[in-house]
């Protein structure tokens, strides 16, 4: 089986499981963090998606790789070479995505293990509001996450990250404030406001630019 006709199986494949779910073009899309262009582009077997985006599209669908990958025409035979070499590649990005996983839960456990520790040793010393350390540990845990996104080139749960470190941030200083001088500075939380708007615009301002189009 040649690529274009790989793509082909891959576009017709991806518009019946798209209407299966209820999804839209744009829809899928941004479940992806691509631009609905690029999913047309799948759709008409003129471009495919990269290898990740192959296993999220799988695991949204509830199918294997090999499913989208398939003549949805064909009688169920043998895989062919290429869906077997596929099948291989998908393996090992799978394992690598799990070991990311374990790295991304290992290192948040690290930083509420510092947190607990810092709170156990500093209320052991009477030092008192000794607990604010669980509230910093909130945008340092967003912070560390958004940093080993970042150099794997994952970026879909940056705003989500992003965001957090902004109230995060916000919620840590403002308890501060409150528990050491009494002063309920709520108006800090407008600070916010724009700041989660400058998110949002930022991530919508470049969400179109997909690997997709830039190859397309």
């Amino acid at each position: 089986m040649n690529d274009e006709q790989l793509k082909q199986n891959l576009g017709a494949n991806i518009v019946a499981y798209r209407k299966r779910e209820g999804l839209t073009q744009m829809g899928l899309a941004e479940k992806l963090n691509y631009s609905d262009k690029a999913v047309s582009k799948w759709e008409r077997g003129e471009s495919a998606p990269d290898l990740p985006t192959l296993v999220q599209l799988a695991e949204l669908f509830g199918v294997t790789v090999n499913d989208l990958l398939v003549d949805p025409n064909a009688l169920p035979a043998n895989s062919g070479p290429v869906q077997r070499v596929m099948e291989k590649a998908v393996e090992k990005t799978l394992k690598r995505k799990a070991d990311k996983r374990i790295i991304l839960a290992l290192s948040s456990l690290l930083v509420w293990f510092v947190a607990l520790l810092a709170f156990v040793v500093f209320s052991s010393l009477d030092v008192s509001r000794s607990w604010l350390a669980f509230f910093y540990a909130v945008p340092v845990n967003a912070i560390v996450l958004l940093s080993l996104c970042s150099a794997w080139g994952d970026f879909r749960w940056n705003q989500v990250l992003i965001s957090m470190i902004v109230w995060g941030s916000l919620l840590s200083i403002y308890m501060s404030v409150l528990v050491l001088t009494g002063w309920n500075f709520w108006k800090l939380f407008l600070l916010g406001i724009p700041g989660q708007a400058a998110v949002i615009l930022w991530f919508r301002m470049f969400r179109k630019v997909t690997k997709g189009e830039e190859n397309g």
